[in-house]
């Protein structure tokens, strides 16, 4: 059994096999060199870095509003039922018949041809839009 743990600028590491133990704890404010019974070396450098995370989608606000018009009029959601790109297929109440038929209506509306494994993945609007224009950029380069 093996356990890291890495916290800001400081490092703990146990190893336990059944032929050594060993126990090694380092802190420091930029690297260090971590050696358990002069077996194994573990070198690493632990600089602050500002991490930023940006959630970007593939798919165009054109082609995910299409792609909702086309599940509400396969699936026949009211009028009063919203269809956003986080909306999946089986809140909506589709079953796989009207999963096959959505991707049909796709296939026609976007002039695409969807493959069967790509097809069963898609459970979300936003997923099939992205797909679309996947598909799209492939076809256009």
């Amino acid at each position: 059994m093996a356990t890291n743990a890495l916290s800001g600028t400081s490092l703990s590491m146990r190893s336990l096999t059944s032929q050594t133990q060993a126990f090694t704890s380092l802190s420091g404010q930029r690297s260090g060199l971590i050696s358990s019974f002069g077996r194994k070396n573990v070198s690493f450098n632990s600089q602050p870095r500002q991490i930023r995370l940006q959630i970007s989608c593939a798919a165009k606000a054109d082609t995910v509003d299409k792609v909702c018009e086309i599940v509400k009029k396969q699936l026949a959601v009211a009028e009063g039922e919203t269809v956003t790109a986080e909306s999946t297929f089986q809140k909506l109440g589709a079953d796989s018949l009207d999963t096959v038929e959505i991707v049909m209506a796709l296939e026609e509306a976007f002039g695409i041809a969807i493959e069967e494994e790509s097809a069963q993945t898609i459970t979300t609007v936003q997923q099939a839009a992205d797909l679309i224009e996947d598909i799209i950029d492939k076809k256009s380069s």
